[in-house]
């Protein structure tokens, strides 16, 4: 399928105003001026039409033939059928305000029909470039496969130019030369005792941390558990916290240029790996929760996969541990975690339960949305841990291990 996404001109004031507004014209309007006039469009600066322009373009997709999605209501589908081969499909349209994007076998005739009726921007209807800070292209792997690449790269380096910048006017702090790793070697944020920072210096150092998180956003990884740790310590961040920030970013400024490829190639999974059990004495005759009111699936399946682990007791002061996943649908990572424990574990086996726990959560949310966009799931989500006492007291009805539930 093809992807394009376009912007919608003078957004608001093609909406009709949802409430009776009037105000007095200024002198701005000359002969007019001291009139009392009704304002019938939603104008910039409105409280309502923010909302009166996201119904007037939700009434538009509805009269093309769309469907809101009930786990996303800014997710628009329809069924449709290539006519080539006579593959069954969803066409999808994604709104954020005024900015469009459209998914199918001819996404143009999609947007150029949303032309007709709000007007788009000259020249805005094209591939997608940007998303969110990132840029996105089509790329080719290894294996030949064509698929979408997503890189933070532009955003990377216009945030190390910012902050070397700013480090320059810090009194005795600037970037490291270099670093090969994200953190120095054995650092541990919560053992840091340097003296604590002056309010402006702490300031800067939660305003980096935002900067930071929203690059793993973008699809950094390799940073999640560095800046997970650092995110802990806002409340009261050291000199030596701010040192471990400035470190994070010539670390980045030297690898700026990674990319996270959404490879749709289906995964080798070894099912001869996964224990079939009967827990029809542990939990009677149940199955999944499937949503009752889901579209009927059309398309390609998908194959789930799930990586999960935790570091027990990482944080030496709390002895709290660290979950940490990573979710893959078919070949291309999709969601990713690092986060503190909020409950303090007293084993390696407690630790590896709740990260899995929290896994399966995210896991169950995401089976229900893809179901809800009419996504086919080829079947059961597959987990990977490296802790085999987890991996074996979960799948074995046999296992008299006391459980978390």
């Amino acid at each position: 399928m093809d992807v394009k996404t376009a912007d919608i001109q003078n957004a608001f004031i093609k909406a009709p105003c949802t409430e009776k507004v009037y105000t007095t014209l200024g002198p701005e309007f000359g002969e007019e001026a001291g009139k009392t006039a009704l304002i019938v469009r939603a104008v910039y600066g409105l409280k309502s039409s923010a909302a009166a322009f996201r119904n007037h373009l939700a009434e538009c997709m509805r009269h093309m033939g769309y469907v809101s999605c009930l786990a996303d209501p800014d997710l628009w589908m329809k069924p449709a059928v290539r006519e080539r081969d006579g593959f069954q499909f969803y066409e999808y349209v994604l709104l954020y305000v005024d900015d469009v994007m459209a998914i199918g076998d001819n996404p143009t005739v999609v947007l150029e029909k949303i032309d007709k009726y709000f007007g788009l921007k000259p020249g805005s209807l094209a591939d997608p470039t940007m998303y969110l800070g990132a840029k996105v292209r089509p790329m080719t792997m290894n294996n030949g496969q064509q698929c979408w690449g997503m890189s933070a790269s532009q955003y990377v380096q216009e945030a190390v130019k910012n902050v070397a910048q700013a480090a320059k006017e810090l009194d005795g702090f600037s970037l490291p030369k270099q670093a090969i790793n994200p953190f120095p070697t054995g650092y541990e944020a919560e053992s840091d005792v340097s003296p604590e920072l002056a309010p402006e210096l702490a300031s800067f150092y939660q305003s980096q941390i935002g900067v930071l998180r929203w690059i793993v956003e973008l699809g950094r990884v390799d940073i999640i558990t560095e800046v997970s740790n650092l995110a802990s310590q806002l409340a009261l961040p050291r000199q030596g916290h701010l040192e471990a920030v400035l470190h994070i970013y010539s670390y980045l400024r030297d690898k700026h240029n990674a990319r996270l490829a959404l490879d749709p190639t289906y995964p080798k999974i070894e099912r001869d790996d996964f224990m079939g059990c009967d827990w029809k004495q542990s939990y009677g005759d149940v199955e999944e929760a499937i949503p009752p009111n889901m579209p009927p699936p059309r398309g390609k399946e998908v194959d789930l996969r799930m990586y999960v682990d935790s570091d027990h007791a990482g944080e030496k002061k709390t002895r709290r541990s660290q979950t940490g996943f990573f979710i893959f649908l078919n070949s291309a990572l999709i969601q990713w975690l690092s986060k503190r424990q909020p409950t303090i574990e007293t084993s390696v086996f407690d630790a590896e339960f709740v990260a899995l726990k929290n896994g399966m959560e995210c896991l169950r949310g995401l089976r229900y949305k893809l179901r809800m966009m009419g996504v086919p799931i080829s079947g059961p989500s597959y987990i990977y841990g490296d802790n085999m006492s987890v991996i074996k007291n979960t799948q074995t009805p046999q296992s008299t291990l006391k459980k978390k539930r």
